[in-house]
């Protein structure tokens, strides 16, 4: 939009709401999900961003020091309601319009690594080299910052997840946007553990509300992935789905993974990926189907319509 900024349409309720709406209106989707971003509790530990047209998110809060990483808000004693008030408005009123609708209503957090490398780096990086110094420094225990800053991001995230439930939300995912900048090192050292950390304290607090992860990028480690304790992994477009469901098993529950390329197909070509996909994970009913990543810009609309409506339409190549 030219007309208001992506923070103002997102933290205020009458915008996100219609935002969050007018998918699921369009196209009668199994979930609606809340219009936000993974930034947005950033503030809460005193860490100020913007996203600027034309540039995308900028984080101005410099995290170098373990000094600078204690000067943050505990995490611990977090009033959300409070720091973000909006938070409950948005999803209280989409609660009752996912009733309404019959379908559920689905929150989201970014998790602790993305948000840590997001937030050290300032902006979009090509190879996170900053935030990968850190974490060298942090294994010869030159420098703590990584190691403390990420357990705190993970408290809070784990906290802000339980808030989006008990404002209304019935799905949380998770999303390691930043997972292609790690390898299965990296990831096992400080993105797993973290993110895991995060899961658990949402998990403990509420155990039927099903949690998903999702690592962009991290299609290469998905065999890491089948225990971070959340209920279903959703996977990438980068990997064959028949692979992924053999990497993680028959009883981890997965979602994916079109790419998002195939929206500028034709209506056959996007048809017929979404029915390899199910069979590849195992048929109807065994995985939750949605794209490998998000929906592009430019995307036709009526492309997305027949995607839904062949992913309702279809019941098994031997139905």
């Amino acid at each position: 939009s030219t007309k208001y900024p992506f923070r103002e349409r997102s933290e205020t309720p009458s915008m996100a709401t219609e935002l969050s709406l007018q998918c699921h209106r369009a196209y009668g989707m199994d979930g609606i999900i809340m219009f936000s971003d993974i930034l947005t509790p950033l503030p809460t530990l005193g860490i100020h961003f913007d996203v600027v047209r034309g540039k995308g998110p900028q984080i101005y809060t410099e995290v170098r020091t373990e000094e600078d990483v204690a000067k943050m808000a505990d995490p611990s004693t977090i009033n959300f309601d409070d720091k973000l008030p909006f938070i409950r408005e948005i999803l209280g009123t989409l609660s009752k319009e996912a009733e309404e609708a019959n379908t559920s209503l689905i929150g989201f957090v970014g998790a602790p690594f993305t948000l840590a490398s997001y937030t050290i780096e300032g902006k979009s990086s090509k190879d996170c080299l900053t935030t990968k110094k850190m974490m060298m420094a942090d294994e010869t225990g030159d420098n703590k910052a990584m190691s403390e800053f990420i357990d705190k991001i993970a408290i809070m995230i784990g906290n802000y997840g339980c808030h989006q439930i008990e404002c209304g939300a019935q799905v949380i995912q998770v999303f390691e946007s930043w997972a292609h900048q790690l390898g299965p090192k990296g990831f096992e050292q400080f993105a797993k553990p973290a993110a895991q950390k995060a899961i658990k304290i949402m998990k403990d607090k509420y155990p039927d509300v099903p949690v998903i992860y999702f690592a962009n990028g991290g299609s290469s480690y998905l065999d890491l992935q089948r225990d971070m304790g959340s209920d279903m992994i959703a996977v990438d477009w980068s990997v064959d789905m028949a692979q992924a469901r053999e990497i993680l098993g028959p009883d981890v529950a997965i979602s994916g993974n079109l790419d998002p390329t195939i929206l500028f197909g034709t209506k056959e070509q996007i048809e017929e990926a979404v029915r390899d996909c199910i069979d590849k994970a195992g048929g109807p009913g065994k995985h939750l189907l949605n794209l490998g990543h998000g929906v592009m810009q430019g995307t036709p609309e009526e492309a997305v319509g027949w995607l839904v409506d062949e992913c309702k339409r279809y019941k098994g190549k031997d139905a």
